[in-house]
């Protein structure tokens, strides 16, 4: 993998952390996700 598409891949994950870290817990759970998997749904999102 390159640099570039690393520090994408990089900047797109921790986007996707900190906006669903803004989210309520209720939010959360709206969309079926618990605080504990943030990391573990940002990184499916780098993955496709």
């Amino acid at each position: 993998m390159n640099i570039a598409r690393s520090f994408n891949n990089w900047r797109k994950y921790r986007q996707t952390v900190a906006e669903l870290d803004r989210m309520s817990t209720r939010e959360l759970n709206d969309l079926g996700i618990s605080r504990g998997q943030i990391r573990q749904v940002a990184k499916a999102a780098i993955a496709g």
